[in-house]
């Protein structure tokens, strides 16, 4: 089976990007994305799984829509992982953009140094930059609270 691509309604910006963090091409709807019609024809487009807490959502013939229950992120994303019986590897977390899902490339530190708070010039650790976007990463407290969170969801 081919891994799912994502499509995540408005309401569901914080589970895509926690499903980006996984590894996985998820994305948050655009901001011309807001009506349903709209953001169903571009999930079937892109085949992307429509990730939604709207239970009105009409079904579409070629689309793969997935209605969630969970109020809570950390419950959505198990729901995620559990309908579409996913098993994320650690060797991808933090591999995508949190904001666009692209998959991210390594750059070598005195090329961004210019671009880095004072404070993280000093660590040391490998730099990403979304080749879309054009953000950068880095390895921060950010990302060991993030593998903390993960570890008590029993995925890290």
């Amino acid at each position: 089976m081919e891994e799912p691509r994502f499509l995540a309604d408005r309401m569901l910006a914080k589970l895509a990007r926690w499903l980006a963090f996984l590894g996985y091409d998820a994305r948050r709807a655009a901001d011309d994305e807001v009506d349903d019609a709209v953001l169903m024809e571009a999930a079937r487009r892109e085949g992307r799984v429509l990730l939604t807490r709207d239970r009105r959502m009409p079904p579409v013939k070629g689309l793969t829509v997935l209605v969630l229950r969970e109020e809570a992120f950390e419950a959505q994303l198990a729901e995620v992982l559990a309908a579409l019986k996913l098993k994320p590897d650690p060797a991808r977390f933090f591999t995508r953009c949190s904001l666009c899902a692209a998959r991210l490339e390594e750059v070598r530190r005195e090329d961004v140094l210019s671009e880095l708070p004072e404070k993280v010039r000093a660590y040391d650790t490998r730099f990403t930059r979304c080749p879309a976007c054009r953000r950068l990463y880095w390895s921060g407290t950010h990302v060991e609270r993030a593998l903390a969170l993960l570890a008590k969801l029993g995925l890290g």
